[in-house]
């Protein structure tokens, strides 16, 4: 089964905690899509990875790119896969649709806004019925991510 991560945004932003998530994933050699449901922020995704100033280099693509295929992170506001991704980030309130080809799929929502967190609450509720991995991480006081509640 797919692992289910749900990152609970309220101490830090989206734009310090994706590029750690992204620079992981590519460790260890998975091919990762981040999907946003806001197509006018593809861009403005891609403008964050390369800003990023706390993890090396995150080479990524999206649409009119050439070579999609080998673009080891893609960024989309579709279900498209045209790197063959293991790892699947949503944000923006993206559906997961499905994952069962994934080796994990990762939502990031605002835990201050109450819409996204209903959302999270509701997508919990269906990822754990459907019987994947299940984990809930947020951060404590001193910021260190703590996985809250692992389910399987």
């Amino acid at each position: 089964m797919t692992e289910v991560w749900f990152f609970h945004l309220d101490k830090q932003p989206l734009a310090h905690v994706l590029p750690r998530i992204v620079a992981s994933s590519l460790q260890r050699g998975w091919r990762m899509v981040i999907e946003t449901a806001v197509p006018e922020r593809v861009a403005k995704l891609s403008e964050m990875l390369w800003a990023s100033e706390d993890v090396a280099f995150l080479p990524h693509g999206f649409a009119g790119e050439p070579m999609p295929e080998r673009q080891p992170v893609w960024l989309t506001a579709s279900a498209e896969n045209p790197n063959a991704a293991q790892v699947r980030v949503l944000l923006d309130g993206a559906a997961l649709g499905d994952i069962s080809n994934l080796t994990r799929a990762v939502l990031m929502f605002d835990g201050n806004d109450a819409t996204a967190l209903e959302a999270a609450r509701a997508d919990w509720k269906t990822q754990k019925a459907a019987g994947h991995d299940i984990s809930y991480w947020k951060q404590d006081e001193q910021g260190k991510w703590i996985n809250q509640a692992k389910q399987n």
